[in-house]
């Protein structure tokens, strides 16, 4: 246990952080399994739509401290190869 003043608030701080860094991981992963959903299903155009939903919420999450910016961009960049070869996919 922490004994200085200092350090109790620290150990309060890392608590508050803890739950919504973990909320915020939780909608993302979310967002990104509904993606998935989506293109299983075949949807090219709702696909689209949804990827478009999951970049800007790792775009939000990236800029606070809850996800380095370059997770969230590799992630974006493989969502959207997916999505770009469930498009590519009827013309091949």
């Amino acid at each position: 246990m922490a004994h200085s003043l200092s350090a109790q608030k620290r150990v309060r701080q890392n608590a508050k952080k803890n739950v919504i860094n973990r909320a915020r991981k939780s909608e993302v992963k979310t967002s990104i399994k509904r993606l998935d959903e989506v293109v299983k299903a075949g949807d090219a155009a709702a696909a689209q739509e949804q990827l478009k939903a999951v970049a800007r919420k790792l775009d939000k999450v990236s800029s606070t401290s809850t996800m380095h910016k370059n997770t969230a961009a590799r992630k974006k960049s493989r969502l959207a190869k997916r999505v770009n070869a469930l498009k590519a996919k009827p013309t091949a």
